[in-house]
Order: C-alpha cells, then sequence, then structure tokens
C-alpha cells in the first residue's frame, strides 16, 4: 500500500471507535487508531541531535581561542552570538511548520539542512594547517591568524548548522508530545512524565558528547570531532523515517493562519481604542473558548470584538476564541521577559566556565587529563541523577499535599530553578576569587600558560547547581510554553522558550562587549583579560548573581497574577 502524505486532511467523519484518537491522522491520512500508533515507540528521545549540537557548541568557545587564533572576549562573544542565533532561529522554523510544511515536512527538511551543515563544518577545519610563520608570541602567549578562506567557510557552516537547529528543536519536540493523547487518562499521564524523560534523553546525548567528543577534539583531531556528529544525524534521519507509519500527526485543516489572526486582533484592537466596551453583549463574552477570568485580563483587546460604530456585526470583526487566542499569547511575555537573566548566566557554562577550567590542575588519575569543555558534564550528570528523583520521589509527595497532577505547578518550578541558578553564580565567584588568590600565592599571575595547583573540582559544585537548576527551570520553560499556548501555535511556543536562550546569549554577548570596553584601557586588565590570572571574571559572576536575585523578585511578582490558558490555577 502506498503511503500518502502525512500532512493530508482526512475529510470523512471521524468512526465511533474506542480505539480511534480524536484530533489526529496516521500515516495514510485516515482517523489514528490508540493500538496502532503513537505512544512512548513513537516519542522517541532528541539524543543524536543534542549530540550533534554540542559536539559543536560545548567545546567552540576552545577551537576559536585555538585554531582560528582569536582572544578570550571576542571567542566568547561569538560563541554567545551564534548560540542566541540558533534559539531565535527555531521561531521561523516552527512558523514554517506550524503554517506551512507542518511538523513532519520540517523535521526532514531541517535534518538535511543540518546534515550539509555539518559536513561543511568537518570539511573546514580538515584545511591544510597553519605556517610556523603565521603565528607570533604576545605576552607570552602564541596567537595565529588563519586563512580567511578557512574562516569564512567555518562560520558559514556554523550558521548553516543553526538554521537547520532552527527548523528541527521546536517541531521534534512538540511531535513528540503529539504522540500522546491528553484526553485519554492513561496517556496523559504519560504526556506529564513525557518532558521529563525527553530532557533525561537529551542530557544522555550531551553527556555523550563531553565525555566523547570533546576528548576527540582536544587530544585527536578536530575534522574527525566534527565529522562524527554528521555521521550521527544522518543515522537519526534513518531512524524517524523509518518510523513514518507509527507517527501521528495533527490534521492540518483548511484554517486561518494562527499569526494572522492573533495580528488582526492586535490591530483591530488599537484601531478601536477610542471605542466603548459596553457595546459587546454579554451573552457574546460567555461563548468564550477560556473561563470568563481570563477575559478579565486585558481588557482592551475585547475591543477587537466591536464594528468601527460600537456595534457587532458577525463576519467583519474578530470573535470571542481568536481574542482569548492573542491573551492567551500576550500573557506569556512578562513571563518570558522574567526568564532571560537566567539565559544569560546559563551561557557562562560554555564560555567562561570552559576557559577557567582549561586554566586549572586537570588530572583526574593517574595520566589521564580531562579536557575542559568535559567538565559541563557535571551539569548532565546532575540532571540524570536529580531528574529522575523528581519525577518518582518529589513530583508523587507533591502531589499529595497538592493535589495537583504535576505536584507543583509550572511556575512555581521555573521559580524554584531561578533559586538554584542564583546560588551557582555565588558559588562560581567564591572559586574564582580561590583561583585567583592561588594565582598570586604561587606567583603564576604573570605566567597564563603555567598550571594553576588547584584541582579543577573545585568547579564541579557550580555546575552541579547548573543541573538541578535546569531540572526544574528548563523542563519547567519547555512544558509551559507548549501547554499555555492553543493548540495551533504549539510549535511557536516551544520556539518562544527556545528564544529565551536566544536572546539571553545576545545579551550576554552585550555586555561581554561593554564591560570589556569599560574595564580595559590605561595599563588595566579588563575583567576578560586573556590572561585570566589577571581578569575578574570573579566580579562578573557576582554582577550576574545580582541581576538574578531581582529577576526572580520580578518573576514572583508576575507569576502570582498568571491566569493559565485552559483554566489551569496557580
Amino acid at each position: 500500500m502506498a503511503i500518502s502524505s502525512p500532512s493530508t486532511t482526512w475529510k470523512g467523519k471521524t468512526p465511533l471507535l474506542n480505539d480511534t484518537v480524536e484530533g489526529v491522522v496516521d500515516y495514510e491520512g485516515k482517523p489514528a487508531q490508540r493500538s496502532k500508533s503513537g505512544g512512548w515507540r513513537s516519542a522517541g528521545v532528541e539524543v543524536t541531535e543534542r549530540f550533534a549540537y554540542f559536539g559543536i557548541s560545548s567545546n567552540l568557545v576552545s577551537y576559536l581561542t585555538g585554531p582560528l587564533g582569536q582572544s578570550t572576549a571576542t571567542a566568547a562573544a561569538n560563541v554567545n552570538a551564534w548560540a542566541g542565533t540558533s534559539m531565535l532561529l527555531p521561531l521561523l522554523g516552527a512558523s514554517v511548520a506550524d503554517s506551512y510544511l507542518g511538523r513532519y515536512r520540517t523535521i526532514l527538511v531541517a535534518s538535511l539542512l543540518y546534515i550539509l551543515g555539518l559536513g561543511m563544518l568537518t570539511l573546514s577545519s580538515m584545511l591544510p594547517s597553519l605556517n610556523p610563520s603565521d603565528c607570533q608570541e604576545v605576552g607570552k602567549v602564541k596567537w595565529c591568524s588563519t586563512p580567511q578562506i578557512q574562516v569564512i567557510l567555518f562560520f558559514f557552516s556554523l550558521y548553516l548548522v543553526a538554521v537547520g537547529q532552527g527548523g528541527h528543536k521546536p517541531c521534534v519536540q512538540a511531535f513528540g508530545a503529539d504522540q500522546f493523547d491528553g484526553q485519554n487518562s492513561n496517556e496523559s499521564n504519560a504526556k506529564s512524565s513525557f518532558f521529563n524523560w525527553w530532557y533525561f534523553g537529551m542530557c544522555i546525548g550531551t553527556l555523550l558528547t563531553l565525555w566523547i567528543l570533546n576528548y576527540i577534539q582536544d587530544n585527536l583531531s578536530w575534522g574527525l570531532g566534527f565529522g562524527i556528529p554528521c555521521i550521527a544525524m544522518v543515522v537519526a534521519l534513518v531512524v524517524f523515517l523509518l518510523g513514518t507509519r507509527t507517527y501521528r500527526y495533527s490534521i492540518k485543516g483548511d484554517e486561518e493562519n494562527p499569526f494572522v489572526r492573533i495580528y488582526r486582533v492586535f490591530a483591530a484592537s488599537f484601531r478601536k481604542r477610542r471605542a466603548s466596551l459596553s457595546a459587546i453583549a454579554t451573552e457574546e463574552e460567555s461563548r468564550g473558548t477560556l473561563p470568563h477570568k481570563s477575559s478579565e485580563q486585558f481588557k482592551f483587546l475585547n475591543k477587537a470584538l466591536l464594528a468601527p460604530d460600537g456595534l457587532k456585526e458577525d463576519g467583519k470583526v474578530c470573535s470571542v476564541a481568536e481574542v482569548e487566542e492573542a491573551k492567551a499569547v500576550l500573557r506569556l511575555v512578562p513571563i518570558w521577559a522574567t526568564c532571560l537573566v537566567y539565559a544569560v548566566v546559563f551561557a557562562q557554562s560554555s564560555t567562561f566556565f570552559t576557559k577557567q577550567s582549561a586554566t586549572m590542575d586537570r588530572k583526574i588519575f593517574a595520566d589521564f587529563y580531562i579536557p575542559a569543555a568535559t567538565l559541563q558534564s557535571f551539569i548532565t550528570i546532575g540532571i540524570v541523577i536529580f531528574l529522575p528523583i523528581y519525577d518518582r520521589i518529589f513530583v508523587p509527595i507533591a502531589r499529595a499535599f497538592t493535589r495537583k497532577p504535576s505536584g507543583i505547578t509550572m511556575l512555581q518550578r521555573i521559580g524554584i530553578g531561578m533559586v538554584f541558578s542564583l546560588l551557582s553564580m555565588v558559588v562560581a565567584a567564591l572559586v574564582e576569587i580561590k583561583r585567583l588568590k592561588t594565582a598570586q600565592d604561587y606567583d603564576l599571575v604573570d605566567r597564563p600558560n603555567i598550571t594553576i595547583p588547584m584541582t579543577v573540582l573545585w568547579l564541579v559544585p557550580q555546575y552541579l547547581l547548573f543541573g538541578i537548576a535546569d531540572v526544574f527551570t528548563m523542563v519547567g520553560l519547555q512544558e509551559f510554553f507548549y501547554d499555555q499556548v492553543p493548540s495551533e501555535l504549539r510549535s511557536v511556543g516551544l520556539s518562544l522558550y527556545l528564544s529565551i536562550f536566544g536572546v539571553g546569549n545576545f545579551i550576554s554577548s552585550f555586555l561581554i562587549s561593554v564591560i570589556e570596553k569599560a574595564t580595559s584601557g590605561d595599563g588595566r586588565s579588563s575583567w576578560f583579560s586573556n590572561n585570566l590570572n589577571r581578569a575578574h571574571l570573579d566580579y562578573f559572576y557576582c554582577l550576574l548573581a545580582g541581576l538574578s536575585a531581582v529577576e526572580l523578585l520580578i518573576f514572583l511578582y508576575f507569576s502570582k497574577s498568571y491566569i493559565y490558558y485552559r483554566g489551569y490555577a496557580i
């Protein structure tokens, strides 16, 4: 039997069968049967994609300051800019998926772009090595100029990977969540755990990267270190295609583009900003898709229900459902904004934390030295250990007290993670103060190429605190932005979650540039000096801790008044 397009709309009536899942179709475009589609077998995990992505991002600062010869501040800014772009592009990818291609087709196209970018990245790293004449000594540190063609090819490939990731990331997770029927009691419980175990799978992929690829990149070959993720993505695409017959596909009807509907609500409200709300009939209010309480928020959008003369005219103005849809999206803005500092803090683990660890004693046992970027694996280890504890122990205990299926609300979960994020910055600042003092005690301040006699394990606590923070905030944000948008915008909802980290990376890059200019010159060493023994990362970490405290207070203010979409309560 020939396989039709998964996005084909089934036009007939849904058969009255208990085994039929409402609102989705199978690969032939027919109503999906519960026993033959969806569930955990089709949800999958993002192990391979995260393996590939972190195979680049986790050690990118080492490649930029090494083979490409960039300064510490420039490399950190470039890493943040690329990571920021990678996290913002899912907004475009999700828009294309929800409005045009559908999630399945978008995943296919994005995977091909991903593979192409990784292949070109591998090629760029395998170009002929630099000549010794291209390098020079500057302040006891060797700097090399890389051929321009290699730099151009590298960054073009890098951003092509970002484009592929932008289409892949939001769609795969939303597509996986779509494999569970929220209206079915058994599948609803499984769906509640899906986001926890999805993130667990991501962490496994990250852990493999940090322990295997980083070692290969630092000790064997950058070409091999970039080539393995390319091969892994090819295998992942093949496996994804093999599951085509078992997936559930959302019905793509003839509805208007949801972006157009939301835009029309805001535009109509602005045009009618001087109109009176008294003309809206009470019976029209009662037909909303959300509880009446939600309609009391953002009342100015209710003006979209009015005709220019203040009278309701069917077919010429926005419906109550459209207005409530726009309110649901607008309600996310304060939460989105108050999570940006968390994203700035998150960006430091792959930049300055890595450069920090490179100056310390990384000998673990015998003659084995742990690669600097591999220290990030302790974030993943913290997640892998604590996530099952959270899902199997914390949630059932909390559920007994709160009577909520998830134990605590999504916003409470996010807020708890912010506290751990703040603590991680405090600990990072204290450890950096200790590292600088050790460098002074052993007269190593002006000898940046000499390892400081301080074990790198001092950095483990701040990494573990990052991991615990991720279990609460990162997973909480994923579930929150998936759940708190209309079903037609779920890919967009997850891309909004990713955009927090995109904007956060750009803010981090901006802060680094501003602080670099403000603290350098007149013979002073900047906070981000290439010689970290004269830098002041401790000041930077203290600044981020202060901003995290302010962010937490503002977040608590907005979360207290947040009204959950679909009637949830805090």
